[in-house]
């Protein structure tokens, strides 16, 4: 008797959790950011990214960058990867954003390369709408010295579908 109630409590487990399971691809978005810059320096950037969306407006995911820079003879190119976390606060459309990324640049002119490599952990808010997402983040492990970005701060752009 033990041993039926056993089979059928766990029959009746497995059909829950069956019935409950979602399907991974359902939750994941696919989308990032991209920069664009001319003038007296040329710059261009790509930065493709996807992300799972848990409950409660939490997402997380990996990106990849790549970015090229001109000014006169001087050429930047970046090559990075990130981890991003996202939280949506959706009544007021607000998106919170932590992201670390690892990057590494090589910088040439007319004498030479320099190869340096730094990493850059962003705290952001953006305002979200829908699949468009626009505003401002800070690397709070900026470092002048070791960073090929002129500032702690950058905008963020950011699309996911």
């Amino acid at each position: 008797m033990k041993k039926i109630i056993i089979i059928l409590l766990l029959s009746l487990s497995f059909t829950t959790v069956a019935q409950q399971k979602n399907n991974f691809m359902d939750h994941v978005r696919f989308g990032g950011a991209f920069s664009l810059g001319f003038g007296n320096q040329t710059t261009i950037g790509i930065s493709p990214s996807a992300i799972y969306d848990f409950d409660k407006g939490f997402s997380l995911g990996a990106g990849l960058t790549y970015i090229y820079s001109e000014i006169n003879d001087f050429t930047t190119n970046v090559y990075g990867g990130s981890i991003i976390s996202l939280y949506q606060i959706p009544t007021i459309g607000i998106q919170l954003s932590g992201e670390y990324e690892y990057s590494y640049a090589t910088q040439t002119d007319s004498f030479g390369s320099i190869n340096t490599n730094f990493p850059a952990l962003y705290i952001g808010a953006a305002y979200n709408s829908g699949k468009f997402a626009f505003g401002m983040r800070y690397d709070v492990l900026y470092d002048k010295n070791k960073s090929v970005y002129a500032s702690a701060f950058s905008p963020i752009i950011r699309f996911y579908f």
